[in-house]
């Protein structure tokens, strides 16, 4: 039997704590309950920031709740006034992440107040105090979000995608596949090592990983760098130049030893393969035939097939 994940558990114990600290006050627990289970958020950081907005858009749908229940009772009008004037306030003083937990608790304060309003409204602002802050706390301390384990496996299936898409060199349907899986990874991992420095920020009593954040960054950094080289030489063929057949054998061996570096995590001898690429670059400027392409106000696609392929390498050595 599957367990359930880290999110579930922490929403259930969440909901347990605010359920029971209402009940013991004697509070309506599900307005708590509604707050403590929207301010989960990914990081205590955004638990936070959101609460910290989401309580001030609480008290305003509650206040509209308490003030047009006195005036009109229950009645459509009520529910109508509440739910729009919430909405335009929220969205006047930018209370966004606040505006879908205000405007329902608004609506569904009105049939829970029957008397002594004003009572109603802060009883109603404990028990999002009570949601907020007991969600926090198990942010905080249940299952702590930790993206490190996430970022290492993100930043391994970069590397193998990068090793698919090398190796998929003259197959470039499933090379521009390759590419693009390893630009929506990068993504996803710019925002998990986000969100790991807002948790060291937001987690004192931890202890703060600054170099293996560094590190994570540094890596990632080479990696779009040499994402991209590949997206530069993507659109090119070997077979539409005008390299060699020995030439195309070089190129092609230079490229196959980075993608089994890249799968495969062994070494390989990164500055022979760069002389020989240089070396066919050098000679490349030099040759006759080629001062006629170089006319053109573009590289020709040889040397760009060189430079990209030399750039990856680099970008090896420097992180070596």
């Amino acid at each position: 039997m599957r367990l359930p994940g880290h999110r579930i558990v922490k929403t259930a114990v969440a909901v347990c704590v605010t359920a029971f600290i209402c009940i013991w006050l004697h509070w309506p627990p599900v307005f708590a309950v509604i707050t403590a289970i929207v301010t989960l958020e990914p990081t205590v950081k955004d638990s936070i920031q959101k609460g910290i907005i989401r309580f001030p858009a609480s008290a305003i749908g509650s206040f509209y709740a308490v003030l047009f229940i006195s005036l009109f009772g229950n009645t459509a009008i009520t529910y109508t006034l509440a739910a729009t004037l919430t909405i335009i306030t929220c969205y006047r003083l930018n209370l966004h992440a606040g505006l879908l937990v205000a405007t329902i608790t608004s609506v569904a304060m009105i049939e829970v107040i029957h008397d002594n309003y004003m009572m109603a409204f802060f009883i109603r602002l404990g028990t999002t105090s009570i949601g907020l802050i007991v969600s926090t706390l198990v942010n905080m301390f249940i299952f702590p979000p930790n993206y490190q384990k996430i970022i290492e496996q993100n930043l391994q299936q970069i590397y193998k995608s990068i090793g698919h898409a090398l190796q998929a060199y003259e197959h470039k349907t499933m090379m521009n596949e390759q590419i693009s899986s390893i630009k929506n990874l990068i993504d996803k991992t710019k925002q998990f090592i986000l969100y790991e420095v807002n948790e060291a920020n937001y987690r004192p009593f931890i202890e703060k990983s600054d170099v293996e954040q560094k590190h994570f960054l540094e890596t990632l950094e080479h990696i779009e760098l040499i994402h991209y080289h590949l997206h530069n030489i993507a659109g090119i063929s070997l077979e539409h130049t005008a390299f060699s057949p020995e030439q195309k054998r070089l190129v092609q061996t230079g490229m196959n030893e980075l993608a089994i570096y890249f799968l495969e995590e062994t070494s390989i001898d990164k500055i022979t393969q760069m002389e020989e690429l240089h070396q066919l670059m050098n000679s490349f400027w030099r040759s006759d035939h080629e001062q006629e392409t170089f006319s053109s106000s573009l590289l020709p696609n040889e040397l760009i097939i060189l430079y990209e392929t030399i750039s990856i390498y680099t970008l090896l050595k420097e992180n070596a």
